[in-house]
């Protein structure tokens, strides 16, 4: 079975053209889309709708930094361990206490401009993290990339506990 980046005949690397993956998505949405089966057999609506399924699947990978870098792992059978590697450097678990402090700080406090200060800091991070996580995993190094990926993932919930404060 192809793989996502088959599917749409991209290369497999992190660093992607985001245009030509809105286009090519287009370009197989178009050769499956349900629309186009309404006269055609029930199993061929049933496969032409798997497909369209699993190219939006794709899409939605491919689209989304973090999700692309993870399943570039998966497909080089890199297991990026979330449930079991809780690993991380000692100077970003420090880094971690004290931007949980200032997050406690801010929220207890009602400081929105400490907030907006810490999100801006931790969109910061995130992106830097991320150039990083596109350089090691287009240069091939999948099991490196794989603690930078879980790092990410720690970056992208914290910033969702941010934005739930304004729920």
């Amino acid at each position: 079975m192809q793989n996502h980046f088959e599917l749409f005949q991209l290369a497999p690397r992190f660093s992607l053209d985001m245009a030509q993956l809105d286009a090519a998505y287009r370009e197989v949405q178009s050769q499956v889309h349900p629309d186009k089966f309404v006269q055609a057999s029930e199993a061929e609506k049933r496969v032409a709708m798997q497909w369209a399924t699993r190219a939006n699947e794709a899409y939605q990978t491919l689209k989304k930094p973090l999700k692309r870098a993870s399943y570039l792992c998966e497909i080089h059978g890199v297991d990026l361990e979330t449930e079991s590697n809780t690993s991380m450097p000692a100077a970003f678990l420090m880094q971690q206490m004290e931007w949980r402090e200032a997050f406690d700080d801010a929220r207890h406090g009602q400081d929105s401009a400490a907030l907006l200060q810490l999100e801006t800091e931790l969109r910061n991070t995130l992106r830097q993290q991320l150039a990083q996580v596109g350089l090691t995993l287009d240069g091939g190094q999948y099991r490196e990339a794989a603690g930078l990926i879980r790092t990410c993932m720690f970056l992208e919930k914290f910033l969702a506990d941010i934005a739930a404060l304004d729920d």
